[in-house]
């Protein structure tokens, strides 16, 4: 994800927490353009989803089992 602006962030961030299973949300990088989900039977696909509708260019970098 690449938000252009602090509100779209919010937007993004809001978005994943209300999604089934996430514990914590927070960003990552350089200029905060990435967003760490953590939580458990998250399902990628429609939290990708639930983002893109808010954000619309949101992808899915990575899927990892803890």
């Amino acid at each position: 994800m690449q938000p252009k602006c602090g509100k779209c962030r919010t937007k993004a961030m809001m978005a994943a927490a209300k999604a089934l299973g996430v514990n914590s949300v927070e960003l990552q990088g350089e200029n905060k353009n990435q967003m760490v989900v953590i939580g458990d039977g998250v399902d990628a696909a429609a939290l990708t989803s639930s983002v893109r509708k808010k954000v619309k260019n949101a992808s899915l970098e990575m899927v990892e089992e803890l």
